[in-house]
């Protein structure tokens, strides 16, 4: 019997691309950045800037409180408004934990095709987003909005940490293990729902959940440095870490943790633009052994909202080791 009623939206259908695959390239981001003066402090002392593309800029505003600022926004990864919501909230809330840090405010961030997408499916997204930020204990405060050919939604997010509890990419040390708390797979699965309309449960819960408790256990772990795995994929954000802190990462590519399907929707062809740019990037700086390019592909997915990257050993459900930090050794990755 039919049901009365429009069908659905699907909003990754008015999207040129989805989520953290949608990032400018980081080569190109990097030469943009390259050009621009450092920033030194007025209000506070710069205690992370943009010299080593870490996850937010970081300024102490006194002895024990040090203020972290971040914002991330992206087109629709899943269809469902709701959802796209509460991904985009906790995606933005994540570089704050990256930190070390815990969220305080958020500001939403949109733009919205007014004219083809309605506001009661706007209504929707921020309702999404709302409920998650109340889950992490951070109230939105506000925000902006402009009318855009797409639908855009993400947030402006406050934290603060102690000076001294910081989690930072610059801060590896050689003889620890590395330890990845969620699994990877969110790319290929969100391009084979948008192309498909396929769904992934997984996934969407994979997305949805916060990484608070990761960068909880991190700092009482006393762990110094770690990074958020999203739209660099892992080998691009874990590049970046060794990168900046002079180390080499020999990655188990076996122990890695997929999403249920993600390999078999990769292996079909569900892999986005921006996953084969990161690898195309970060190539150059691997030692790859006998690994093939679907595993490679697979680790340089374009993660939306995925867990964190730590240097060190933490007690957390889904945790789980998959690699060491050794000294530099010429490729900042070793993959085996």
């Amino acid at each position: 019997m039919p049901v009365d009623g429009p069908p659905p939206v699907r909003l990754t259908r008015y999207a040129a691309g989805g989520g953290c695959a949608c990032k400018i390239p980081p080569d190109v981001l990097e030469r943009v950045l390259a050009r621009l003066p450092v920033m030194t402090g007025h209000g506070g002392e710069v205690l992370v800037g943009m010299d080593s593309g870490d996850d937010a800029g970081v300024v102490r505003v006194s002895e024990d409180v040090a203020v972290i600022s971040t914002a991330d926004f992206f087109t629709p990864v899943v269809d469902d408004a709701y959802d796209f919501g509460r991904v985009a909230a906790a995606n933005a809330l994540s570089d704050v934990y990256a930190m070390g840090g815990w969220p305080v405010m958020a500001v939403n961030l949109v733009g919205w095709p007014g004219d083809v997408l309605g506001e009661d499916v706007l209504a929707e997204v921020l309702r999404g987003g709302a409920e998650v930020a109340a889950r992490a204990g951070c109230p939105v405060l506000g925000g902006h909005s402009i009318q855009s050919p797409e639908p855009i939604f993400g947030m402006a997010v406050t934290g603060v940490a102690h000076p001294d509890r910081l989690l930072r990419n610059d801060a590896a040390r050689a003889g620890l293990p590395l330890t990845l708390t969620k699994p990877l797979g969110s790319g290929v699965l969100n391009n084979w729902h948008r192309r498909t309309g396929g769904h992934s449960p997984e996934a969407l819960e994979a997305m949805t959940t916060l990484n608070d408790a990761a960068s909880a256990a991190a700092v009482a772990a006393g762990l110094t440095a770690a990074t958020d795995v999203t739209g660099f994929g892992l080998l691009g954000h874990l590049h970046k870490m060794m990168r900046a802190s002079g180390t080499t990462a020999r990655l188990d590519v076996t122990a890695v943790p997929l999403l249920a399907r993600a390999r078999e929707v990769a292996a079909v062809g569900f892999v986005s633009g921006g996953t084969r740019r990161n690898l195309d990037w970060v190539r150059p700086h691997l030692s790859v052994g006998g690994v093939g390019e679907l595993d490679l592909l697979l680790l340089a997915d374009a993660q939306t909202s995925g867990g964190l990257l730590l240097v060190g050993e933490v007690d957390l459900p889904g945790a789980v080791v998959i690699g060491e930090v050794l000294p530099a050794q010429g490729p900042t990755l070793v993959l085996r």
